[in-house]
């Protein structure tokens, strides 16, 4: 099996590490572009997944337009049979839908309930006593019109 990984947060690094501890094949590794901060704001920030991922001599790759032909063209010729996502941004349907076997997400909360950016945060929040971890396939919503 042949992957590409999208990520960006500390969250995220877990559950790359345990695709490469699996043997499966990391095809390139998709996270959010570096971005300044710092004191002074004069520091060049990478998310912890670019971070693991270079130190695993993992390709990185790192979009601002999901959508950019020549960022979709990249992702078809690596020829991942599947993407796994866990805490990156909303995919459009002409990056989920590219590999043979799927996009799988991995989403830290027991959806529906806090579903978006930041569930592990908003069930502190809630003050939830028991909250998980959902997998899914993502595939077209076919109920609505």
């Amino acid at each position: 099996m042949k992957i590409v990984f999208m990520g960006s947060p500390d969250f995220a690094v877990s559950s790359l590490k345990a695709i490469i501890d699996a043997n499966v094949e990391v095809l390139a590794v998709v996270t959010a572009a570096d971005k300044i901060g710092g004191r002074g704001h004069n520091q060049l920030i990478s998310t912890d997944v670019k971070k693991f991922a270079l130190a695993n001599n993992l390709q990185v790759l790192q979009p601002t337009n999901l959508k950019n032909p020549e960022f979709v063209s990249s992702l078809q010729e690596l020829g991942a049979d599947a993407f796994v996502v866990v805490a990156f941004r909303m995919l459009p349907e002409v990056v989920w839908s590219i590999p043979p076997k799927g996009t799988i997400n991995i989403h830290g909360s027991l959806l529906p309930k806090y579903r978006g950016a930041a569930p592990i945060n908003w069930a502190i929040i809630q003050g939830e006593k028991e909250t998980g971890v959902t997998s899914f396939l993502i595939r077209k919503d076919i109920t609505r019109s």
